[in-house]
């Protein structure tokens, strides 16, 4: 299988977190991020994140630099979540007017994406949620998440929308927490241009195995619109280079992946603190192209025998098998 890669521009750039706030790289101009994600091989999409990357007053410069480094729009990601104006919600604020400018950015988004040639503006929810108990209206809340994801939707048929899911952070408690229940939200508003994305590291956090979790999006509605690869140690968004902690879990995603006719992007979205993020992306590239091939090594017949007998020892001796090449 031959996959498509992009990544969310930010990746090659540096990282800071509540402890290092002055980050712990050096600074890069749009531009030089541009530079350094066309450097690494494979890489032929990006994605972009509003206000970070791109506005309404930079869209044709940002226009040009994608067509100057011959990249693809994969993605934009509107920001409802690094402003402090969201920091009590976005599509659930209670306040009204905060609820109608996360629409209107939305759209707004939807409309630069459709003019730079991409086709999906994914919507993460990061400060949609709550972080104590009796603070919430949850029926109302998610009543009003519903039906601003819905009028964004019929703003235009041609760009999907895409839900991003995560079970906290930076809300204690997301909304949008897996994939079950984003799903039936997506099922509810009926839209056919509305989709999930699936990322793979927030899939772990909420004790999913994004295999099955594809398999899910997928089954009910062909509603598996994209995918961010990363890797992490199951409690928290660590955001590490995919396909270093979950080896074999990444491994049955892509090919699941593959099975179930995916034929999308697979979009990086890591934040090697510590690391240098061009690096990072092109070892991660490496990791999923080799984990990849094994998966697509393995034969159908021969997965469907293991599966059919639900045997672990047949499981793990198929698996070492083909990730070592040889008998023993």
């Amino acid at each position: 299988m031959k996959r498509k890669y992009s990544v969310e521009l930010s990746n090659v750039g540096q990282f800071t977190d509540r402890y290092m706030a002055c980050g712990y790289n050096d600074d890069y101009s749009v531009e030089q991020l541009f530079d350094r994600a066309k450097s690494v091989k494979k890489i032929t999409g990006c994605e972009l994140c509003g206000t970070w990357h791109i506005t309404e007053q930079n869209a044709e410069h940002m226009k040009d630099l994608i067509e100057d480094h011959g990249l693809q729009l994969v993605s934009i990601i509107p920001d409802y979540f690094a402003q402090r104006k969201w920091g009590h919600g976005a599509f659930s604020s209670k306040d009204p007017e905060l609820r109608k400018q996360a629409v209107r950015d939305t759209k707004i988004m939807m409309d630069i994406c459709a003019d730079l040639g991409g086709e999906i503006v994914t919507v993460w929810n990061g400060q949609d949620g709550y972080d104590y108990p009796f603070t919430t209206d949850y029926v109302k809340e998610r009543t009003w998440i519903q039906e601003g994801i819905k009028e964004c939707c019929n703003h235009r048929k041609d760009i999907k929308i895409s839900i991003e899911y995560k079970p906290r952070e930076p809300k204690m408690r997301s909304f949008m927490s897996d994939a079950a229940t984003t799903l039936l939200m997506v099922k509810e508003i009926g839209a056919e241009n509305l989709g999930v994305t699936l990322d793979f590291g927030h899939s772990l956090m909420g004790i999913e195995n994004p295999a099955e979790a594809a398999a899910v999006l997928k089954m009910y509605g062909d509603k598996l619109f994209h995918c961010h690869v990363n890797d992490n140690y199951g409690y928290w968004d660590d955001d590490c280079i995919a396909g270093t902690i979950h080896p074999i879990e990444t491994m049955e995603y892509l090919y699941w992946v593959k099975r179930l006719g995916y034929d999308s992007w697979f979009s990086f979205d890591q934040y090697p603190y510590r690391e240098d993020g061009r690096d990072a992306l092109e070892e991660g590239i490496e990791w999923i192209e080799t984990l990849g091939a094994i998966a697509d090594s393995l034969d159908d017949k021969e997965v469907d025998e293991v599966i059919a007998t639900g045997s672990g020892v047949g499981f793990a001796k198929l698996i070492r098998e083909k990730m070592l090449q040889k008998k023993y």
